[in-house]
């Protein structure tokens, strides 16, 4: 029996962590070109890491591979490589969908806005001790 509902999780939880990992993935991008972490010598992986784990307390869903969470990380990719969108307007519309509403994206990206916000102050006073 165990062996059954493991195998029938498996596919679940391959598709949580490669969701997180393409989310952690677009954050280190995006770390990658920030100047501030640039200019104080941070590791990028070390800011994104915190990011992921900041951001997705405010995600919906109440466990880690709640499929509501999954879909979360999914867009919130989306949303940080809109720029490399072929039609980022297309894209623009298609996160409102997804999201399910203006506001709903607009408060996705402030969460992913504060988080980072929050963990470059905190690894800067780290840096500064």
């Amino acid at each position: 029996m165990k062996k059954c509902i493991f195998i029938l999780l498996f596919p679940l939880l391959l598709s949580a962590c490669a969701d997180k990992n393409n989310y952690e993935q677009a954050i280190l991008e995006e770390m990658k070109a920030e100047q501030d972490v640039k200019d104080y010598k941070i590791e990028p992986e070390h800011i994104a890491k915190c990011v992921v784990d900041l951001s997705s307390k405010e995600m919906p869903g109440l466990f880690p591979f709640d499929p509501a969470r999954l879909t979360a990380y999914k867009n919130y990719t989306k949303m940080l490589t809109l720029r490399k969108a072929k039609d980022p307007k297309k894209t623009m519309l298609e996160l409102r969908t997804s999201f399910g509403s203006a506001q709903a994206f607009a408060d996705a990206h402030s969460n992913y806005t504060e988080s980072m916000m929050e963990c470059l102050s905190a690894v800067l006073l780290e840096v500064e001790k």
